[in-house]
């Protein structure tokens, strides 16, 4: 109840302590009207000022004047009622009104210079310099859009000296450089936000807004890497705040103009509420211009039907709400222009819709982004497709026949082509049958691809029957057919048992093959085919054998079908070879190498050795999961030998692929990095469009990361993320986002990094994702937010991931998420909850007493009793010393088990921590005693125990000259710590203690 001027104070005090929200603003109003009951102007005063603060953040400009216009009332009736602090807010305060009535149009322009003339006048009466009035008036001619008004104006700010009055050093930073974007500079104002991009000048909102402003510049100026991070960081800051409706809206064009509409329109979801905000018009504005960018470019690209997220109450789709939007926006611009006099607001927002995307694909951001609902149907990915139906299929051929992946898009517009209604065969291609057989054949090399091995082989054994019989093509049968066959292995069901199937029908294929090749002649062919060159990165375990060798219409390639077959088999003796790896039986390891050996021997003899590239391929592959990388690298090599003496480098990338996965494994990330992009960049030269590129983006993002480039470390496995996205390989791409937020972490951007893991947890998201896989999503999720200090969001992750393990056989992950919840809910304040937990995890270990549980659950107590002396002070020294004494007793029963704990270091530290609560409870006796103790058990750890006894040994001197009022005695102890770490060659603790030293000896003087 609200009865008395203390308890309306003590609300004030709770309500400064809330978030800037709706739930802040309506109690701090009725707070006012709480305090107006007094008659106590100073209460009143203080409540005006929350509820003025509280507009100011929501973005509630219409009535932060109106307020304002009252305080500013009682303090020229009371002065006395304005604190220090309070009346210096007056005179700061200014500012604010000056920009809330910029940002309504119903005030007259000469409404708002009045307000500044009299902020000029309040300001030399208190004795303060004219530079934030300077400021102010700048901010008037920027918005206001006359060019040669806003650079006088500027002039006459800049040139002035900052004095008390002025803004925060970030946010006067933030203008300048929007004045140089406004202007066409974007270079100048991205080298004047730099300090506050390196975290030299920061406020309460900085440098999230200023990171909203940069975008664009980053962007037009290919820092596509730092734009990233801004949009990653800074819209998770603006998200959901009404007072930075402007920012949200620069987020939204910013995804627009990044060729990422999906992430647009998840913003649009997620902000719904700002397209009924009405306290600050302009800011609005931004917000429906940004969003209109984002809609126009929608539309444009035939997305006009899809569903997307506006005003509450009613559906919309991109073309409808686009109409809305434009209208809405259109009217506060001329708003504004009927205001200024001027056509400056109009204009600066038809520029932005009229700006074209500032990249021809789109930027990776590392998000999981849904795609928009409706999609207009994509042409056929190719270069240089001919029109003429002859020379289209003859391309194709020749193309297949070299192993030339480009065929690939070829054979899709072929098909196209023949289900068109009207198709009539060209004769001069042979017979038709033969061109149905490919297509089928193509069929089943695409879903070969795609691991559907059902249908595949469904696909190649209809086209074996086509070749077979009408085609009259024999040797294409025969090769159809053995694909099948190696398939069989490629898909073995149990690779457990090795149950595999028989390698019978392989034998009578190969049978059936050199029958053939004696009665039609084993001459060299007139063209050398390459049987394996769409096999896939042996990485995964299966590759894919064989593809199409097709001869001219009058004949077949007898000697590439011939070894397509020996290639089959090779297939099935590595997939064979494989499922043991990397122990090999003997027979199995016979069948492999003979395989490989008939290749080899057969390709050398018919004059054709790079026609064994593939087995060389899969004896890599073997030998590298038998930890035998030097001698995979070797064979690798040697095949890369042979593609480039048989003029064919399409059939490179996948070697270079393959070889830089083995140089990963030397630990040469270096070189490791050279092949994945030299890989990359040739499978994009080739049209290769069934090369692993995700894959091989995920393996250059591995090695960037290990070979310390970390923001290329960041492209590549965004990029591994968005093109699994595509593939709808939703684990792999969940993946690539846990490596990568790891790897923004380490490159000191844990904002960034937690933007990426909560795409992950949403609710769509974690439909498609593994359970283990999301739980550890989850626990780094929960662990970044708490290194933000974002305790309640920590907390409720930890919370969800707890429901999830509690299910699991796997007791120590129960523990664990326990544990850490427990600390989660502490440090956020719920303290039922986070007692709960505790008491769960604890009872967990006690039960289990699993190995690797009892540092953690020593380390847990530790931390609740340390958590309990900060929120309750003195009060909870009885509680802090039982969770104290609970770990004791953990570590006493671990005595033995070396694997389980540090003994040395858990006594030390639950010693350390016993002795901070004593003293906080000022307990000074027993705090040294139990420091000192704190300081033997780290002896015990030696050279590992030297900096945690240096920090004990601290914290003990301030014990003895702060609480037992004994400085020399401290002196001598730190005379002596310092140097035994100068000893140890720990120089920057005894740096800390010899400043101590200094302290305590100059107090003595004192």
């Amino acid at each position: 109840m609200l009865e008395t001027p203390e308890a309306v104070l003590d609300a004030l005090r709770e309500n400064n302590d809330r978030p800037y929200n709706l739930h802040r603003t309506v109690t701090a109003e009725e707070l006012v009207d709480a305090a107006e009951q007094f008659d106590e102007p100073e209460l009143l005063v203080t409540a005006l000022l929350e509820l003025m603060s509280a507009y100011e953040y929501t973005g509630e400009h219409r009535k932060a004047p109106v307020v304002f216009a009252r305080v500013l009332k009682l303090r020229d009736d009371s002065p006395d009622a304005f604190s220090d602090w309070e009346a210096n807010q007056v005179l700061w305060r200014f500012k604010w009104v000056t920009t809330s009535l910029l940002q309504v149009p119903e005030v007259p322009l000469a409404a708002i210079r009045g307000w500044t003339d009299q902020m000029r006048d309040r300001y030399r009466e208190a004795g303060h310099g004219m530079q934030p009035v300077a400021a102010m008036r700048h901010r008037i001619a920027a918005h206001v859009g006359s060019a040669e008004a806003e650079r006088s104006a500027y002039d006459l700010w800049v040139t002035r000296p900052r004095e008390g009055m002025s803004d925060c050093e970030a946010c006067e930073t933030r203008h300048r450089a929007i004045h140089h974007v406004g202007i066409g500079d974007e270079r100048r104002a991205l080298d004047i936000w730099q300090p506050v991009f390196d975290g030299g000048q920061t406020c309460a909102e900085e440098p999230y807004v200023s990171q909203a402003h940069a975008l664009l510049p980053l962007l037009s100026l290919g820092r596509v890497d730092e734009a990233r991070s801004h949009h990653l960081s800074g819209y998770r800051y603006a998200r959901g705040k009404t007072g930075l409706a402007e920012e949200v809206g620069l987020h939204v064009e910013f995804s627009a103009l990044s060729r990422n509409e999906g992430r647009g329109l998840e913003i649009l979801a997620e902000n719904r509420a700002l397209f009924e905000t009405t306290g600050a018009p302009l800011s609005l504005l931004g917000f429906l211009t940004g969003v209109e960018v984002l809609l126009t470019r929608l539309v444009a690209d035939g997305y006009g039907t899809t569903t997307v997220a506006g005003p509450l109450g009613r559906s919309w789709t991109a073309q409808s709400l686009l109409a809305h939007v434009s209208g809405e926006a259109d009217t506060l611009a001329a708003a504004f222009d009927a205001r200024n006099g001027t056509t400056g607001v109009g204009d600066r927002r038809r520029e932005r819709v009229a700006r074209p995307a500032l990249l021809a694909e789109p930027l990776p951001l590392g998000l999981r982004t849904t795609r928009p609902e409706t999609a207009p149907a994509p042409p056929v990915s190719s270069r240089d497709i001919p029109d003429d139906f002859t020379e289209l299929v003859t391309r194709a051929r020749e193309m297949a026949a070299v192993g030339h992946p480009g065929d690939t898009a070829l054979w899709e517009r072929i098909a196209e082509r023949v289900a068109a209604e009207g198709h009539v065969h060209a004769p001069e291609l042979g017979p038709e049958a033969r061109l149905r057989a490919e297509l089928v054949e193509q069929r089943g090399f695409t879903a070969y691809e795609n691991e559907n091995w059902a249908e595949a082989n469904a696909a190649m054994t209809e086209a074996a029957d086509l070749f077979a019989g009408e085609a009259a093509l024999p040797w294409h049968a025969l090769a159809a057919r053995a694909r099948v066959s190696s398939f069989a292995w490629g898909d073995a069901g149990d690779r457990e048992t090795g149950d595999f199937p028989s390698w019978s029908v392989l034998d009578e294929l190969l049978g059936e093959a050199r029958e053939l090749l004696g009665r039609g002649g084993g001459g060299p062919a007139t063209t050398d085919d390459t049987p394996d060159a769409k096999a896939a990165v042996p990485s995964t375990g299966t590759a894919v054998p064989a593809t199409t060798d097709d001869a001219p219409p009058t004949g077949e390639n007898v000697t590439e079908k011939y070894l397509t077959v020996l290639h089959c088999r090779a297939f099935a003796a590595h997939a064979e070879a494989a499922a043991e790896a990397p122990d090999v039986s003997a027979p199995t390891r016979a069948r492999f190498d003979a395989a490989m050996d008939a290749v080899v021997s057969e390709a050398a003899r018919f004059g054709m050795p790079h026609l064994a590239v593939g087995v060389r391929r899969y004896t890599a592959d073997l030998a590298s999961r038998a930890g035998r990388a030097d001698e995979a690298a070797t064979e690798l090599r040697t095949a890369l030998e042979l593609v480039e003496t048989s003029g064919r480098p399409w059939r490179a990338p996948r070697l270079e692929a393959q070889l830089g996965q083995i140089l990963l494994q030397q630990d040469k990330p270096e070189e490791a990095t050279a092949a994945l992009r030299q890989a990359l960049a040739g499978a994009a030269r080739f049209d290769d469009t069934t090369f692993p590129v995700a894959f091989t983006y995920l393996l250059l993002g591995h090695a960037s990361s290990h070979a310390g480039d970390l923001p290329g470390a960041v492209r590549h496995l965004s990029e591994a993320a968005a093109r699994f996205d595509r593939e709808s390989d939703h684990n792999a791409a969940a993946e690539a986002r846990l490596q990568l937020a790891d790897v923004l972490g380490r490159s000191g951007q844990p904002a960034d990094a937690v933007a990426v893991l909560e795409s992950l947890v949403l609710d769509d998201a974690s439909d498609t994702v593994d359970e283990r896989l999301l739980a550890q999503i989850r626990l780094n999720l929960a662990r970044g937010l708490r290194e933000l200090e974002e305790h309640q969001a920590s907390a409720e992750q930890f919370v969800q991931l707890a429901e999830t393990v509690a299910a699991w056989e796997d007791r120590t992950t129960y523990t664990l998420v326990t544990a850490e919840s427990a600390i989660a809910l502490a440090r956020a304040d719920r303290w039922d909850a986070a007692r709960a937990a505790y008491e769960r995890a604890l009872l967990a270990h006690r039960d289990t007493r699993l190995p690797g549980q009892a540092g953690l659950i020593c380390e847990m107590a530790r931390e609740f009793a340390a958590l309990t002396m900060a929120a309750e002070g003195p009060d909870g020294i009885e509680t802090a010393l039982a969770r104290l004494a609970e770990a004791d007793e953990i570590r006493d029963a671990a005595a033995g088990d070396a694997e389980d704990l540090v003994h040395w270091y858990e006594a030390g530290a639950t010693a350390y921590q016993r002795a901070r609560a004593l003293a906080a409870a000022e307990r000074f006796p027993e705090a040294l005693a139990e420091m000192e103790r704190a300081i033997t058990a780290y002896e015990e750890g030696g050279e590992q125990g030297e900096t945690p006894r240096a920090e004990a040994t601290r914290v003990a001197a301030l014990i003895e000259a702060n609480g037992l009022n004994s400085p020399q005695a401290a002196i001598a102890r730190l005379d002596t710590a310092i140097t035994r770490c100068e000893k140890a060659g720990i120089q920057h603790a005894a740096q800390i203690l010899s400043a101590l030293r200094t302290d305590f000896a100059t107090q003595r003087e004192d």
